[in-house]
């Protein structure tokens, strides 16, 4: 196998495993607080395991990230026990948007207006999911909250995608922060998480053996195995290729809740869905058309 294609394979292996999270939260009997915790307790010892450079001094930029990044791993998995997986991924899916509007105030980074559209685009495909009240569901019974929740996972993902381009621009031999401090940020906030999460995850008073089977899962291939080969594939594909690689997760996320929950999204999320997909879609390849005439 060429290295190319090596590397598109470990994004894709990522994608999958990651995709299984909606319907694995969904599967574990313990609540929402317990299953961010512990899950992101086991991921930590993953990352700190399978990536050394994680473990070296961390920084204040680092920890900054690391509460973004915390956030979201938490408001992700509270979000999947209220709302469908479906819109739990896709409404973080539209992270790109503010990711767009950090990028101007924070990096000084301009808005182009292929960017401007596409911002439209998620606004828009945010909204649908609102669009509609959907009945709860024995695996979403407070879809409205889950959708509040998820929607404030895209924020708090953007914060974390828009940090690690900035800890990116130190990067380096002369620099301050050290390589790999996207690991170490990523380990960190996975530490947060547990500690956080904690005090509301005691006493474990109702579990079976297949709950922890769930959280041993999720947090070392979920997480931390995804996490390296996500890592592993993008040193050797362009970010496009990357990006439209990783758009299985979402499409697949939805397909494992179905499968193994029964989960049906409502008419107003598939659609809200379809907008963001194809928004994406579209914005990835022209950003790629323009970087291209640039060089």
């Amino acid at each position: 196998m060429s290295s190319g294609a090596a590397a598109r394979w470990k994004i894709l292996v990522a994608a999958g495993l990651f995709s299984t999270g909606g319907a694995a939260i969904k599967a574990c009997g313990l609540t929402g607080w317990q299953v961010a915790g512990f899950r992101s307790g086991v991921a930590a010892i993953t990352l700190a395991l399978l990536m050394p450079s994680a473990r070296r001094r961390f920084t204040r930029g680092q920890a900054f990230v690391a509460c973004a990044y915390a956030c979201t791993l938490i408001l992700y998995v509270l979000a999947n026990k209220h709302t469908t997986a479906a819109n739990a991924i896709f409404l973080q899916s539209t992270a790109p948007l503010y990711v767009l509007l950090l990028s101007r105030f924070w990096l000084r980074e301009p808005i182009r207006r292929h960017d401007l559209l596409f911002m439209v685009a998620l606004a828009l495909g945010l909204g649908l999911f609102f669009g509609g009240v959907e009945p709860p569901q024995r695996t979403a019974p407070n879809p409205f909250l889950g959708n509040l929740l998820a929607g404030a996972s895209a924020v708090s993902w953007a914060l974390t995608v828009a940090g690690l381009r900035w800890l990116a621009r130190a990067e380096g031999p002369g620099s301050h922060r050290p390589v790999g401090s996207a690991a170490g940020a990523a380990l960190l906030g996975n530490v947060f998480v547990f500690v956080v999460c904690l005090p509301f995850a005691l006493p474990v008073e109702q579990s079976v053996a297949m709950d922890w089977v769930w959280i041993g899962y999720l947090g070392v291939f979920q997480i931390g195995v995804a996490y390296v080969f996500m890592t592993a594939g993008f040193r050797g594909v362009h970010a496009l290729e990357g990006a439209l690689l990783l758009l299985v997760e979402p499409v697949l996320n939805t397909i494992w809740a179905w499968l193994f929950h029964g989960e049906v999204p409502g008419p107003w999320s598939i659609a809200g869905a379809l907008v963001i997909l194809g928004a994406t879609v579209v914005h990835s390849v022209q950003a790629a058309r323009i970087q291209r005439r640039a060089a």
